[in-house]
């Protein structure tokens, strides 16, 4: 990480979000309802209308961009999207905290080798690979079998929605953490097993746990959400962010999900990967392969 964000700017983030999480502790949160910020769009879930890409615009690996690119939140045809509009936007859209809003868009111009506060990119660009897309997605087949990463791999949203366990106040199934470690296991040992180019070093596995951590946090985990953004790329009539913190979801609150997400994640429960890539497994499959390991 080092060589991609300078050690002065890391420093003054982590100083910038410890403050942010600070006041997260010591604030009332959002009411519900209230989440997306007054006269941005999405206010009261009211979403600008949602146009699905057409031919010749740039989507990428993650369903959340996308969904903004849909939605006109971002450049329509994902093209031409400054990193400091994308910083704001994704704050006032899911309530990432500044902090995070920041660095990670800073994260993605220095990994592009572009200027944050100057340049543009186009959504596609950010699919470099083993940059911040990587192989064991939950979502997309790895790079040696599908070059197009915008390419949504029905299967394994199926399957990641089917293997939820959880239950909300009113019984709607939700993920938890164990059910994203125990997908993200069988992923990994699946891809490792099947991709002849197969790489996954220590950082890309917590940047996948933190990709999936985002299902968690902003989206609560909620099943019936998730399959219409995952499947559609499309944020649901009335969606609005599961974070309610004052200043949004901090590096540090966020990074503690990650951890434990990371932490349960066991390829040994799936090796060798037998489980179809092309059918989704039932959450019985799934819970069955865990326990006869």
């Amino acid at each position: 990480m080092a060589s991609v964000v300078k050690l002065p700017t890391f420093l003054a983030v982590a100083a910038w979000d410890i403050g942010l999480t600070l006041i997260n502790l010591l604030t009332p949160k959002r009411k519900v309802g209230k989440v997306t910020p007054s006269g941005h769009p999405g206010e009261d879930g009211k979403w600008p209308e949602f146009i699905p890409a057409q031919e010749g615009d740039s989507r990428c690996s993650c369903p959340a961009l996308n969904a903004m690119a849909n939605h006109g939140l971002i450049p329509r045809d994902g093209k031409n999207i400054s990193f400091v509009e994308l910083n704001h936007t994704i704050n006032s859209t899911f309530n990432f905290a500044p902090s995070f809003c920041y660095f990670v868009p800073t994260y993605a111009a220095n990994m592009l080798g572009k200027n944050y506060k100057t340049d543009t990119f186009d959504l596609a660009e950010l699919d470099l690979h083993n940059g911040i897309e990587h192989d064991a997605s939950l979502l997309r087949r790895d790079l040696h079998f599908e070059p197009n990463q915008a390419t949504i791999h029905v299967p394994y949203v199926k399957e990641l929605i089917a293997a939820a366990t959880g239950k909300d106040g009113d019984g709607n199934p939700i993920l938890t953490i164990p059910d994203l470690s125990l997908i993200s296991s069988k992923r990994r040992a699946e891809a490792r097993a099947e991709n002849p180019e197969f790489t996954l070093d220590k950082f890309h596995k917590t940047f996948g746990s933190a990709n999936s951590s985002t299902l968690l946090t902003i989206f609560g985990g909620r099943a019936k959400d998730l399959e219409t953004v995952l499947l559609e790329e499309r944020l649901p009539d009335g969606w609005e962010s599961r974070i309610r913190e004052t200043k949004g979801l901090t590096l540090i609150t966020f990074n503690k999900v990650v951890s434990k997400v990371e932490k349960l994640i066991d390829e040994s429960k799936f090796a060798p990967a037998a489980v179809s890539v092309e059918e989704p497994a039932s959450p019985s499959s799934v819970q069955k392969s865990a326990t006869d390991a």
